[in-house]
């Protein structure tokens, strides 16, 4: 997995999930019917500093003035696991379905926003005085980088 930060740009360390299991058991006493398994990680984001803004020679305004902000967190490992009853309609041939999600990091930046002054810099033919000019606005896009996986599957007995 890549990251495509900016040059200059911080990219947040990643913190570890929090590990989470599910609890079930009350609808298996409540219901009587088996239940799957859940276990999973809570994803803790963490923030990363803002890009800084620049000054460029001629504008007034720095650039981004919206400053775009990372943030990463590492989605946790996932395991679900059910019985799966009846399988070829025979009741010896109960299987078990699993899905399970491996851990990922993904990361992502906010939006940001590029302003322009409606103002020139000072201009010597206009008495020193700035020239009045559209402002211009611009959007950065948001990023969202990573590359989540699971894996699907099914035990049946032999």
């Amino acid at each position: 997995m890549t990251c495509m930060a900016a040059a200059g740009a911080a990219t947040p360390a990643v913190a570890d999930s929090v590990p989470v299991g599910v609890p079930l058991d009350a609808v298996k006493t409540t219901l009587g019917v088996d239940t799957p398994r859940v276990a999973t990680g809570v994803p803790v984001p963490v923030v990363g500093a803002p890009e800084a803004p620049r000054h460029h020679t001629g504008d007034m305004l720095p650039t981004p003035l919206l400053p775009a902000v990372p943030i990463a967190t590492e989605l946790g490992n996932t395991l679900v696991t059910t019985p799966v009853p009846n399988l070829l309609d025979r009741p010896e041939k109960d299987g078990k379905g699993s899905l399970d999600a491996p851990a990922t990091t993904l990361r992502t930046r906010t939006p940001g926003a590029v302003l322009g002054s409606p103002l020139t810099m000072p201009d010597g033919s206009n008495f020193g005085l700035p020239n009045v000019v559209a402002p211009k606005l611009g959007l950065l896009a948001p990023e969202l980088t990573g590359a989540p996986t699971a894996l699907l599957g099914l035990d049946v007995p032999r």
